[in-house]
């Protein structure tokens, strides 16, 4: 099998800068970026890919997935056998690969066992990084019980469940730790209300400030992060206040708490495409008065908040949410964010804003030595037309991930 890639004659996209550079060559070996450079002399054996003229970039970032959630059915998901679970969930990274995205940051349901078969090459998809499950109150986010369901912690650890109903200081630091001892990358909590739990209102603030403070305080002791799903600006300061640093959606910011979030050092994730996708398609899935105007009061808020998050300076990396079969709106976003956002704010959100969130700065997100080799190959500028890195990849004639071709088509 080879492992040595020569890329030659194109445009090397440095999302930093935002331009391309021309001229240079890439060199490729076991996996890794080992050499940029203008006359570069490859190992015997090397394959040389020549680009004529086409746009080399970094893989993609999408830093607000969930892979188990293969349908819309929830519960169809969580009650699923385990083994089923993971391949739905193979299929789910396949597809994501597919339209370029090497890497994938999972909200809630993955499992190391996906991560290893990822890394052992078992699974053709974009590497992961994992929160395990998120933690919810009962009643909360991740509680899909009905309210006359009265059963306790149900199908909790299964791979198709997304949450982990936990209550209480003292349960949620051992959450906490059983969840970092089984590969947890950072913390997930569900700090605020949402549109697809049954119980709760948007508007509705979950977790005690003592229970939140114990999960960033587990979290920091084993040099990880907490994230949070907020929606509203008053659940999204009590998380900064109490030291989270991943904001999830922030559709409902305001300019202080946005300015306030930069100053601490967060990261905001907002998924604009999950909610333009429900509005489209919520009628046929059977969504009721209450879930629309839960969904439109999120939606009405997405692009306001992109608009309060820039002018702060709070930085944003790429995210999507979508589950199911809604998963075919995927690159949408890229067109959502493109009403407020310039195309290099969101190539760099969906690159070297999403490195830092996985912890994996200058590992992906930016062609660099050293680097894993994770590259796709653009027909055209993205920087210009920022619509090339949609359309399920079509635009990509080849994309590599970890030093591995996954798709080519260059002529």
């Amino acid at each position: 099998m080879t492992t040595h890639y020569l890329f030659t004659g194109g445009r090397v996209l440095d999302p930093h800068e935002g331009v391309l550079r021309d001229g240079l060559g890439v060199l490729v070996i076991d996996g890794r970026i080992v050499e940029i450079g203008t006359q570069i002399a490859p190992p015997q054996g090397t394959e040389v890919i020549a680009l004529a003229g086409r746009t080399l970039m970094p893989g993609l970032i999408d830093c607000h997935v969930h892979v188990v959630a293969e349908t819309l059915d929830l519960w169809g998901n969580m009650v699923a056998p385990a083994s089923l679970g993971a391949l739905r969930a193979a299929r789910v990274m396949n597809e994501a690969l597919s339209r370029g995205f090497t890497t994938l940051r999972d909200l809630g349901g993955a499992d190391v066992g996906l991560v290893r078969g990822v890394n052992e090459g078992l699974i053709d998809g974009p590497r992961l990084i994992i929160c395990g499950k998120g933690l919810t109150t009962t009643g909360g986010h991740a509680d899909l019980r009905q309210r006359t369901d009265d059963r306790a912690g149900l199908f909790s650890d299964r791979v198709g469940s997304m949450g982990l109903i936990v209550d209480g200081v003292d349960n949620v630091r051992a959450a906490c730790r059983k969840l970092i001892k089984e590969g947890a990358d950072f913390i997930k909590v569900m700090a605020n209300g949402g549109v697809s739990s049954p119980n709760d209102p948007i508007h509705s603030i979950q977790y005690s400030r003592e229970e939140i403070a114990a999960m960033v305080e587990e979290a920091e002791n084993a040099g990880l992060y907490v994230s949070a799903h907020v929606y509203t600006d008053r659940a999204i300061r009590r998380c900064v206040e109490l030291g989270v640093h991943s904001l999830e959606h922030c559709n409902l910011i305001e300019h202080e708490t946005a300015r306030m979030a930069a100053k601490a050092g967060c990261i905001a994730v907002p998924t604009l495409v999950a909610y333009e996708a429900l509005a489209i398609e919520g009628k046929q899935l059977g969504l009721g008065a209450a879930e629309f105007e839960k969904i439109d009061i999120v939606r009405d808020g997405g692009l306001k908040s992109l608009e309060i998050m820039a002018e702060a300076g709070l930085p944003m990396a790429f995210g999507s949410d979508l589950l199911g079969q809604l998963r075919k709106y995927h690159c949408m976003e890229f067109a959502l964010l493109a009403k407020v956002l310039s195309p290099a704010e969101i190539i760099r959100s969906a690159t070297i804003v999403g490195a830092k969130l996985c912890q994996l700065e200058g590992q992906i997100g930016e062609i660099v030595v050293g680097a894993f080799a994770d590259l796709i190959v653009v027909d055209g500028d993205p920087l210009s037309d920022i619509t090339l890195l949609g359309d399920d990849g079509a635009h990509m004639p080849l994309i590599m991930a970890q030093g591995q071709i996954h798709k080519s088509a260059l002529a």
